[in-house]
């Protein structure tokens, strides 16, 4: 898993007032929680240009005082008119102990489905995993160049190494749906087997 470092300072005080004074000193309210006590603590902005705006998962190294805390981040929540960050959630890591966490979805290949004409569909483009820190995966990765028009990939097809996928075995994660300008799989398969042919008796 990638890593960073950001710098934050314990919150002496809390509540809504002294949250919005820090915001308007380009300060985000943050805290981290889980195995133990919940840590309330503010960072620069300029912290998250990174990891609120990229679908990757880092593990966070805060330092706060003389200590330094490894995290992953949670949760962001943002202002809906002025899109500024409002506060930042970050659970704990410990080696020893199994997070969940929301991972990426990175579709691999061109589906065949889409040569043909076919449309694609992406229903879920995060699965959330349970796993000790070390198994988390920066991504999943799933291959879709064999897929068909009218065929999907479910979360229980997707093979996984040290972690567990805690979403719906039956969920649909990616579908190749028919359009228009469809050309037939069947079709497809002719020409394969008539190049084979052709190969095999020249």
């Amino acid at each position: 898993m990638k890593s960073l470092h950001i710098q934050g300072q314990i919150r002496e005080e809390l509540g809504t007032k002294e949250a919005v004074r820090l915001r308007r000193i380009d300060k985000v309210p943050c805290v981290i929680y889980g195995d133990g006590e919940a840590i309330h603590f503010t960072t620069d902005a300029s912290s998250f240009r990174t990891l609120a705006y990229t679908p990757d998962v880092y593990e966070v190294h805060i330092a706060i005082g003389d200590q330094t805390h490894r995290a992953v981040l949670q949760d962001l929540q943002f202002d809906p008119v002025r899109d500024h960050i409002l506060h930042a959630d970050f659970v704990r890591l410990v080696d020893d102990k199994p997070v969940s966490l929301d991972i990426p979805i990175h579709l691999v290949g061109n589906a065949r489905g889409v040569r043909s004409g076919g449309k694609l569909k992406q229903n879920l483009r995060k699965l959330t995993v349970r796993a000790l820190p070390a198994n988390l995966p920066d991504g999943i990765s799933i291959d879709i160049s064999n897929l068909r028009i009218g065929q999907s990939i479910k979360v229980e097809e997707v093979k996984t190494e040290g972690y567990e996928i805690r979403n719906s075995g039956g969920a649909v994660i990616v579908s190749i749906k028919t359009s228009r300008n469809v050309v037939a799989d069947e079709e497809d398969e002719a020409a394969e087997a008539t190049a084979a042919e052709a190969s095999a008796e020249a």
